[in-house]
């Protein structure tokens, strides 16, 4: 088993942590094997703070911080960035905006320039909201012929309710698209965009000093009083029976499958355990028991795994698989064979310590580059898991025992209480 020497790993030694005065959190791991600098952040500002029924504000705000500040047009902004060979991103998930970077550590005090720029001081453009609308919904006109896509979205609009902010996509759809105007653009990005709750993570050939001078001196007088408080979302409850939602796709020769509950958030006492158990059910080598019986064995699917979502929510415990469509009915029974199994049997000590040794192993693989370095450290910060989190992770993998995997299995688990969503 490969694992980094332990004072090689990201802790309470070699991360700097500093809070700005406005509440800003910056960490900085020194990397100067490589000449480039990685940004990894996020802030608060992720659908669930968008209106209900109105999906698409958050992702739409985010896309327009790159398209042109108050002080740099869309060419000028994009000129600073490839003039120096720099890089920036920015995503929507639920919770959190996030944005990344990346250039060499010379030039990375305008990387920093520019990302405030673009965080502090979009300019939201007409033409570039109908360009960006225009694309997102030929995009759906396109998703809403795709199994896998609309299987996916049935199985989510049934699992939560419309009361949910889960219960809509993050892309917005053709109903919420055509109503978003600037106005709105610019309320949200008022109302959400401001240094309370946002984390920055740079990592690269800087001294953390000097690093945290330049991010304070981008962003340290940065304030937002509009700034919104997060929303509490409520409690999702598993289905009580086994629910079947069908979506007739005409045309498809393959039907796609997804089976799923809510799961654990990843501030569960019991994540790391549940984790261990999907890996064991449709991730591990040919993905696990799930690729193991369905597509090995029985040759039913063209593929099939398990995912757990995980994150500051309820995420899903998901099955997936793709299957003719005459297999259907076989491929969901052999899903909920084996998740009887998982739920009511101990794992074998075989399958737990080849999990707990693939979980330990991949680790220096995502630590091997800055940007995994970065959302790494990101994520221990986001889910409060402690600075040494990475010290203490091999031992808290290999402490988690056989009971511990059946206790989250039955916990979020149950064959005769899931949602089945089939298109095709």
């Amino acid at each position: 088993m490969t694992t980094l020497p332990r004072q090689a790993l990201p802790g309470t030694e070699n991360i700097k942590l500093t809070k700005l005065d406005n509440g800003i959190q910056v960490l900085v791991y020194e990397n100067p094997a490589v000449e480039s600098v990685v940004i990894f952040g996020s802030l608060r500002a992720g659908s669930i703070y968008e209106p209900l029924k109105r999906s698409g504000i958050a992702s739409l705000t985010a896309d327009a911080l790159l398209r042109g500040t108050t002080s740099r047009d869309f060419e000028t902004l994009h000129s600073e960035l490839e003039d120096i060979g720099a890089e920036l991103d920015t995503s929507t998930g639920k919770h959190r905006v996030t944005f990344s970077g990346r250039s060499l550590a010379e030039d990375f005090s305008t990387l920093m320039d520019v990302l405030a720029d673009a965080l502090r001081n979009p300019v939201f453009d007409s033409q570039e909201l109908e360009e960006e609308r225009v694309k997102r919904l030929t995009e759906l006109n396109f998703a809403h012929q795709d199994t896998r896509y609309m299987a996916a979205r049935s199985l989510r609009q049934t699992m939560y309710p419309d009361t949910h902010a889960f219960h809509y996509s993050t892309y917005g759809s053709p109903e919420t698209l055509p109503g978003i105007t600037n106005d709105d653009l610019r309320d949200f990005h008022r109302k959400q965009y401001g240094p309370d709750g946002m984390i920055l993570v740079i990592v690269g050939a800087v001294s953390a000093d000097i690093a945290t001078a330049i991010a304070g001196d981008a962003l340290a007088d940065w304030e937002n009083p509009h700034q919104a408080s997060t929303p509490i979302l409520p409690d999702i409850v598993a289905p009580s029976e086994l629910i079947t939602i069908e979506t007739a796709i005409t045309g498809k020769t393959q039907a796609d499958i997804i089976i799923g509950t809510p799961g654990p958030s990843r501030y569960a006492e019991d994540y790391l355990a549940a984790q261990l158990a999907n890996s064991i059910l449709g991730e591990f080598g040919m993905m696990g028991r799930i690729g193991n019986v369905i597509r090995e064995q029985l040759g039913l699917a063209y593929y099939a795994y398990s995912r757990l979502d995980g994150g500051e929510g309820q995420g899903a415990w998901t099955i997936t698989a793709g299957v003719a469509p005459q297999n259907v009915e076989l491929a969901v029974e052999k899903v909920r064979d084996e998740i009887q199994k998982l739920t009511t049997e101990l794992v074998s000590l075989e399958d737990l310590d080849d999990n707990q040794s693939y979980f330990t192993g991949r680790l220096p693989l995502r630590l091997e580059s800055n940007f995994g370095l970065a959302a790494t450290i990101h994520a221990i910060m986001q889910y409060d898991l402690g600075l040494d989190y990475l010290l203490a992770y091999h031992n808290r993998v290999f402490s988690i025992s056989r009971e511990e995997l059946l206790a989250a299995t039955s916990h979020y688990l149950h064959p005769d209480r899931l949602i089945v969503s089939v298109a095709g």
